[in-house]
């Protein structure tokens, strides 16, 4: 089978303002233009469908922290994207390769995803780290790149070269080595090579960026195609394009059209990532501009996001699917989600509650385990209390996402939309 998406179900657009929580309402308004809204579909790949919208756990180095895929599969994940720029420096490309590709290496017969390595190569940049947040508040210019410490990666019109976090050894990625680095890996969907750019780089440094970004475009889609071409007897691999500009709705729109439109040999991109650090507070603006300009037959992959207000206001906006490493992460350190907010279960409060750590959910760790249990986990530094989170919080991600899908098919979106954000940050939104 190669790859293929189908629009399902739209989301009816609602009219007229509101408040700004999560840029859902803001972003509302004009819905009519473009492609934009809330949809629900299907993503064919040879490895399996994916129902969209849906959430994609990060499995960074071919494996979700603390979680077997047996469980990711029993949770309810549709497809796990894995890290190229991990994965180029261990175990290497070639090892994946021979191994059969990404799904077989980590024994997950699902589709799979991977991204560029464009976005670690920069962010492991001294500094870029701190501006990545979808925040401005108190960001200095210097913290880009802070004076008298030394650059990480250095960029240049071919590519970046940059050093590994693991022994200080020296590499380079451009375009060409990323599309044979992800067509090794061998996962269903792959991203084109980016210059990641944040919330403090001038506005003259994000136009360079955008067209630099756009280049390199060309150049992955034409390796992208002579690597399908020579490894024909591999199963198809789709590859996205990944749209930049920061804040800027000029920039925004023009990567959408420059990248909805491109072609390149006869090939075009199959679908879209949507890249880069932007404002929380108008996330959702933004995702509409470029969902006005994008295509809309092809699907819309968001980068890096988990939150549930975020999830929804981008579903709202036209978003397919998302990926983020925040609910395993945060898991490590003993915050769960629950219907009613996230919260810690080291607090002394859970020491003898008995309780599930959400009492709707239907995960493993719900129906097996309680608080007090996982409490005495973390207290005695058990490594179970991370995979016993882990489950739970990707579980609850997963689902949400699920039951958005749901109720756009049921046209009850709003109403959803209301009562997960009303009892999660206990206000309606």
């Amino acid at each position: 089978m190669t790859f293929g998406f189908e629009i399902r179900t739209r989301l009816e657009p609602r009219r007229g303002g509101g408040d700004a929580a999560g840029g859902a309402r803001a972003a509302s308004a004009g819905r009519a233009r473009g492609g934009r809204g809330g949809r629900t579909g299907v993503i064919h790949t040879p490895h399996g469908d994916i129902r969209t919208p849906a959430f994609i756990p990060v499995a960074t180095q071919a494996a979700v922290k603390a979680v077997l895929p047996e469980a990711m599969a029993d949770l309810g994940a549709q497809a796990l994207l894995a890290n190229a720029y991990h994965l180029y420096l261990q175990p290497g490309p070639e090892v994946l390769d021979a191994a059969g590709g990404l799904g077989r290496f980590m024994n997950w017969s699902g589709p799979t995803f991977t991204d560029s390595g464009g976005f670690q190569v920069m962010s492991l940049g001294v500094g870029f780290k701190k501006v990545l947040a979808m925040d401005m508040a108190g960001r200095r210019s210097d913290e880009v790149v802070a004076p008298g410490r030394e650059r990480l990666a250095h960029v240049d019109d071919d590519g970046v070269t940059f050093k590994s976090h693991l022994d200080g050894s020296m590499h380079r990625f451009t375009p060409e080595v990323s599309m044979r680095i992800q067509h090794q890996l061998g996962a269903d969907v792959m991203f084109a090579f980016d210059e990641l750019t944040t919330l403090m780089n001038t506005r003259g440094y994000q136009e360079r960026s955008l067209e630099r970004t756009r280049r390199w475009a060309e150049r992955c889609l034409a390796e992208h195609g002579r690597l399908a071409e020579a490894r024909a007897d591999r199963p198809p691999q789709a590859l996205f394009g990944v749209l930049q500009g920061a804040n800027h709705e000029d920039l925004r729109r023009k990567a959408a059209r420059d990248l909805g439109a491109m072609e390149v040999d006869g090939r075009r991109f199959d679908g879209f990532g949507l890249g880069g650090a932007l404002e929380k507070s108008r996330m959702a603006e933004i995702i509409g501009w470029m969902v006005d300009e994008l295509p809309e037959d092809r699907p819309r992959h968001l980068l890096g996001i988990s939150e549930p207000d975020d999830l929804l206001a981008a579903i709202e906006a036209g978003v397919d699917t998302f990926d983020c490493v925040s609910p395993t992460r945060v898991a490590r350190s003993s915050a769960v989600y629950s219907r009613h907010g996230r919260y810690n279960l080291k607090q002394a409060r859970f020491r003898m509650d008995l309780g599930p750590i959400d009492p709707g959910c239907d995960c493993h760790t719900c129906t097996h385990y309680t608080r007090a249990y996982l409490h005495h986990l973390f207290k005695a530094h058990e490594m179970n209390a991370a995979t016993l989170c882990s489950i739970h919080n990707e579980r609850f991600i997963v689902r949400l996402v699920d039951d958005a899908r749901q109720a756009i098919e049921a046209g009850d979106f709003d109403a959803y939309r209301e009562d997960v954000l009303g009892a999660y940050y206990g206000s309606a939104r």
